[in-house]
């Protein structure tokens, strides 16, 4: 859910313990609330640097190869993604490598940007992209979606962009707010 050396080792050593203890505590939450080990009612808050760490760690186990530098960013129900991308990269790290013409297209790392509004409730949540941008140009419509089929869904193909979905484990809806994000268990 993403070490600076101060001036000893002990600094490092501090500052790579609260990483860990970060990234413990998104993942802990969430292990939770994956088995259903939170109370009817309740709400865990999952800090937006806890979060980052956690993001920063999964996508460094799931994309080994062409993603760095990840990051969000929580407004009121938004979320800003960034991250540098090298898409033939990563499709080669699938064991699916782009075409001539689409590598030559997307050769070299790209920076990209993602924003997404994010609405819940009743158990059910619905997330828009309301922007998305690589290399600082806006991309819609059918290059949008190709993206979306070949760097995705190949990772997540339950995810679902404008439509609901079905919140799991008695999540009765996300609040998504500049420090953090939310989870609030149904009575």
């Amino acid at each position: 859910m993403r070490c600076h050396a101060a001036a000893a080792v002990a600094a490092a050593c501090s500052l790579v313990a609260g990483a860990v203890a970060q990234n413990d505590g998104a993942q802990r939450k969430i292990d939770l609330i994956q088995q259903d080990a939170v109370p009817r009612g309740a709400t865990v808050v999952i800090g937006k640097d806890e979060l980052n760490v956690y993001v920063r760690n999964k996508i460094a186990v799931s994309f080994r190869q062409g993603v760095r530098r990840a990051r969000l960013d929580l407004g009121t129900d938004r979320v800003t993604g960034f991250a540098d991308i090298d898409f033939p990269a990563l499709r080669q790290a699938m064991g699916k490598p782009l075409g001539w013409l689409m590598s030559a297209l997307l050769a070299g790392e790209r920076s990209v940007r993602v924003e997404a509004h994010i609405r819940s409730s009743g158990g059910k949540a619905v997330v828009d992209l309301e922007r998305v941008e690589v290399s600082g140009i806006s991309i819609s419509g059918g290059t949008l979606d190709y993206l979306i089929r070949n760097f995705v869904s190949p990772y997540y193909p339950e995810a679902t962009v404008g439509k609901p979905f079905a919140l799991a484990h008695h999540v009765e809806r996300l609040e998504v707010r500049p420090g953090g994000v939310s989870v609030v268990i149904a009575r």
